[in-house]
């Protein structure tokens, strides 16, 4: 995985965790056209091969944001060709995340507005600091979630629910989000990126295989019928029983000690 960006910080602070932190704090981690083609980069060279990595943890630099959204100062005079053209790349930074084979933890520090909250929905679960606010501003702006915040949103907190947060574009605090099922934990700030790592480096304990077919089956099924989701399910399951992974597990817990997993 490529480590040097102009506006991310990639580093592997556990054995097989990735930590990426967006890099623009000075105007609040915004994304500009710059960050949004790294990120790109980033993840989809993940798609390709991951290598060792076996879980990442996204964050924003700094205490005040995560990510405040798309820069409305580099946007600011856009003609409507630039912006469309700016908004492709961003849709294949999403895609690409929202791709990646491996768990994406969202550690939101603070603010995670629009296109940071968009972000923060389209990772595999969310922990964020007492001080995260979220919401999808959008509306307040002439234009509407475009980076699947209209989809990954009411997915994870409801129909009606979703439809208030995007319609009003009203902020909401972390304890909303998580009594809305929106955020999985909320932590004091100073523990929010080692809780983060501790639960990436136990996903990373497991076998690499069976994490990444188990994310696939549940990612695909939720928009399945269930006899279509059990069958795909079972097609997922199946790819994992010749593996020297299954089999080492086995023999780790007849021997009662930890497994070794090498991800075959």
């Amino acid at each position: 995985m490529k480590t040097e960006f102009e506006t991310l910080l990639v580093t592997r602070p556990r054995e097989h965790v990735g930590l990426i932190t967006m890099n623009r704090p000075e105007v609040m981690n915004a994304t500009n056209t710059r960050m949004g083609q790294e990120m790109m980069e980033l993840f989809e060279s993940l798609m390709l091969d991951a290598g060792d990595l076996r879980c990442l943890v996204l964050t924003g630099a700094g205490s005040k944001a995560f990510c405040a959204g798309g820069d409305l100062k580099e946007r600011n005079g856009m003609s409507n060709e630039t912006w469309q053209r700016q908004h492709v790349l961003f849709e294949k930074k999403q895609r690409a995340l929202m791709g990646c084979p491996i768990p994406v933890i969202a550690a939101v520090n603070g603010v995670a507005y629009g296109g940071g909250c968009e972000l923060a929905a389209a990772c595999d679960f969310i922990y964020a600091s007492e001080t995260a606010r979220f919401a999808l501003t959008e509306v307040t702006l002439g234009i509407m979630p475009g980076a699947g915040g209209t989809q990954n949103l009411p997915r994870a907190v409801g129909t009606r629910r979703g439809l208030e947060i995007i319609l009003t574009g009203r902020p909401f605090s972390a304890e909303d989000g998580e009594k809305w099922g929106f955020v999985n934990r909320v932590l004091a700030p100073d523990r929010l990126i080692p809780e983060a790592l501790d639960t990436a480096e136990r996903i990373a304990t497991n076998a690499p295989v069976s994490i990444r077919q188990a994310k696939q089956s549940v990612l695909r099924g939720v928009g399945l019928s269930i006899w279509d989701g059990l069958s795909f399910e079972i097609e997922a399951y199946n790819r994992m029983v010749g593996t020297e992974d299954r089999i080492e597990g086995v023999k780790a817990f007849n021997e009662k000690r930890k497994p070794k997993f090498k991800g075959r």
